[in-house]
C-alpha cells in the first residue's frame, strides 16, 4: 500500500453527481460551490428558483457543472421525480446532501401543533423521503448519503423544541441507515454544524445581541460558511470511505459546554 502523491487525491469528487437541498443559500449554496469546484457535477434543489438559478450561472462562470431541479420538500410525492430529473440531466446521484431545514424559537408552551410538524416535516420527515429515496437506487451501486443534523440535536437549548427534536432524529435515522445499507455500498454520516453565519442571521450576529451566544463557544467566534468546506469534501470523498453511521461535529467546541 502506497501513500497518494498528494493528500488531496483522497478528497476527490471529480465527476461524481451531487444532489444538495436547501441549495438556494447559507450553507446548502456553500457545499454545493464547493463540490463543484472540486469537479462534481452538482444538482441545486430548493425552493426559490431565481436564487438556484443564480448559484448555477455563478458555478458555470467558474467553470464547474451545475443543473437546477426547483422544488418544495414538503412535495413529498416529487421526491422521486426530483431524483429522475437530476439522472436524465447529469447521470445517477453518488451524493446526497441533505441540508434543507426550518427552525421556530418558541417555548414549549407557546408552539402549536402546526408549528411542530411544519418543523418535522421539512426538517425530518422530508429528509428521511429523500435519503429513502437514494438508498433505494443507490443500493448495489454505491453512495454516499450526508444528512444535515445540528448540534442542537445533541444537546437541548430551551425554545428550540421542533427543530432539535427533528434533528436529533436525523443522527439517529443516519445511524440505523449507515448499518441497514453498509453491505450494498452506501455510506450514510451525519453533519452537525454549530451556529454558523447566513443571510438569514446575519444582522443578529452583527448585534450585541450575539454576544452571550458567541462567548459561549469556546474558539469565541461563530462559524462561517466556509468553516466548512473540509467537511463536506470529506465525507463526500473517498477520503471517509471507512467511516458510516458516525456524527461529525463542527461547532468550534460550543457542544462541550451547551
Amino acid at each position: 500500500m502506497t501513500a497518494p502523491a498528494l493528500a488531496a487525491s483522497v478528497f476527490d469528487v471529480a465527476g461524481r453527481v451531487a444532489l444538495v437541498t436547501g441549495a438556494s443559500s447559507g450553507l446548502g449554496a456553500r457545499f454545493a460551490e464547493v463540490l463543484a469546484a472540486n469537479g462534481a457535477l452538482v444538482a441545486l434543489a430548493g425552493r426559490r428558483r431565481d436564487e438556484l438559478d443564480r448559484l448555477a450561472k455563478t458555478i458555470a462562470d467558474a467553470g464547474g457543472v451545475a443543473t437546477v431541479v426547483a422544488f418544495d420538500l414538503r412535495d413529498h410525492a416529487r421526491i422521486p421525480e426530483v431524483f429522475a430529473e437530476v439522472e436524465a440531466a447529469l447521470g445517477p446521484v453518488d451524493v446526497v446532501i441533505n441540508n434543507a431545514g426550518i427552525s421556530d424559537a418558541r417555548a414549549v408552551v407557546d408552539l402549536t401543533f402546526e408549528a411542530w410538524r411544519e418543523i418535522l416535516d421539512v426538517d425530518l420527515d422530508a429528509l428521511f423521503l429523500m435519503a429513502r429515496e437514494a438508498a433505494r437506487r443507490m443500493s448495489g451501486r454505491g453512495g454516499v448519503i450526508v444528512n444535515v443534523s445540528s448540534i442542537l440535536g445533541l444537546r437541548p437549548r430551551a425554545e428550540m423544541a421542533a427543530y432539535s427534536v427533528a434533528k436529533a432524529g436525523v443522527a439517529q435515522l443516519s445511524r440505523i441507515m449507515a448499518l441497514e445499507l453498509a453491505d450494498k455500498g452506501v455510506r450514510v454520516n451525519t453533519l452537525a454544524p454549530g451556529y454558523v453565519v447566513t443571510g438569514m442571521n446575519r444582522d443578529f450576529f452583527a448585534s450585541p445581541e450575539s454576544e452571550p451566544l458567541v462567548r459561549e463557544i469556546p474558539l469565541g467566534r461563530v462559524g462561517q460558511v466556509d468553516d466548512f468546506d473540509g467537511a463536506i469534501l470529506f465525507l463526500s470523498s473517498d477520503a471517509s470511505r471507512f467511516m458510516t453511521g458516525a456524527v461529525l461535529v463542527v461547532d468550534g467546541g460550543h457542544v462541550l459546554v451547551m
